[in-house]
């Protein structure tokens, strides 16, 4: 690089720091600024105590919001960034109820409500329905996932693999909270299942091996009958990718970074491969991309293809190689409404099982542990079992 490029570098990079800066500041001012509009200022005419209270709350955890993810996500605090998780759950609560509270208000005038009844009925349901949710909420975040039963007809798939029994879990996202419990809790599920093939498409932890060691032990005694597979997601790549993977080699797990194995049975033949998140190119390590080719490279075309990938978005390539039936996870399922549509806009697939071409199919998992807040609304975990089918025949007349 010149100096001349090195001059123009510095400014780009000041800019960008100073969006980003500015992007933050607008969202946490919209985060907390809704709910103290409606909770404390609105037409609600508090007594002058009440109202200088409330507003100083919010204007303290609003500032130290940032410091706390910062000093969490950024730092490795755990304990910072378990406060971090739980305040940025609670106020997206807040903030979604307030809007809506917001527009009941509307509703209530209209009928004729006057303030200052109007508002505090507003604020009054705001706090009860918020915390009738997040109660629920973490609840359903904490329990051990529930099992959800998926068939899918594999038109190629041979009679000897009908009936073929693939776990999939996904998302577990060990981190802050230690759930070294419930992650023996899955993993006694999984194995009560019965399964022959147990799959693990990424995103296993917040955090390097040595800090979420005693959470991810229990994946080591995962039994399944002919396989257990698994593939990065984009949180390894924050999390020492390298690490994870000799790690669940380790655990005797196969990590199929762009590549595949053979599962058999009665005479026919599965191809189970697996493919890197499609961040991994970004990262910086050497080979570590989502590359179709090479995970199918050597791989009999006639047979059909079961492939991992982290990401839904990833289904363009599984439709280009004449994948069968794509894994995927990293939605969560949305994992606190309404953020689902936000996820939509970058994900083609929430939830379930679709289609995306003749051939290719695309399950995506809700995951089965959770990201940051601990809290599931509306989404919940899962432990999926797909259980493979061949075609029935078409009876001849």
């Amino acid at each position: 690089m010149s100096v001349d490029e090195t001059v123009e570098a510095k400014p780009r990079r000041r800019g960008s720091r100073a969006v980003f800066g500015t992007v933050i500041a607008v969202v946490v001012l919209l985060l907390f600024g809704v709910p103290w509009a409606t909770l404390v200022w609105s037409g609600n005419a508090w007594p002058a105590p009440v109202f200088i209270a409330g507003t100083a709350l919010f204007l303290l955890v609003a500032a130290g919001f940032p410091v706390l993810m910062l000093r969490g996500h950024g730092g490795h605090s755990d304990a910072a960034a378990r406060a971090a998780d739980v305040l940025l759950g609670v106020v997206w609560v807040l903030f979604t109820w307030s809007v809506i509270g917001q527009a009941a208000g509307l509703l209530l005038a209209l009928a004729g409500v006057a303030d200052p009844m109007r508002s505090r009925a507003v604020t009054a349901g705001v706090l009860v329905i918020s915390a009738v949710l997040l109660v629920w909420g973490y609840a359903e975040a904490m329990r051990v996932s529930r099992v959800r039963n998926v068939e899918v007809t594999l038109p190629r798939l041979g009679p000897g693999l009908d009936g073929l029994r693939v776990v999939l879990i996904t998302d577990t996202h060990y981190g802050p909270i230690d759930r070294s419990r419930w992650s023996r809790g899955v993993v006694d599920v999984i194995n009560s299942l019965d399964p022959d093939i147990v799959a693990h498409t990424g995103d296993i932890a917040d955090g390097q091996v040595a800090q979420r060691l005693s959470q991810s032990a229990p994946l080591g005694d995962v039994r399944a009958k002919y396989a257990r597979v698994y593939v990065t997601g984009n949180h390894e790549y924050f999390s020492g990718a390298l690490g994870w993977v000799e790690h669940m080699t380790s655990l005797g797990w196969d990590a199929l970074h762009n590549r595949h194995l053979l599962v058999s049975r009665n005479g026919d033949s599965l191809i189970v491969a697996g493919v890197d998140d499609r961040t991994a190119a970004g990262s910086g390590l050497p080979g570590h991309h989502a590359d179709h080719a090479a995970a199918l490279a050597g791989a009999d075309p006639s047979l059909p293809v079961l492939l991992l990938a982290h990401q839904p978005q990833q289904i363009t390539g599984a439709v280009d190689h004449g994948i069968d039936l794509q894994l995927s996870g990293h939605t969560h399922g949305g994992q606190m409404w309404p953020f689902h549509y936000l996820v939509r806009i970058d994900q083609p697939v929430l939830q379930g099982l679709s289609r995306h071409s003749d051939r290719t199919q695309l399950y995506t998992s809700r995951g089965t542990g959770f990201w940051g807040p601990p809290f599931r609304i509306f989404a919940p975990s899962e432990i999926t079992l797909l259980t493979l089918r061949t075609p029935t025949p078409t009876p001849t007349s």
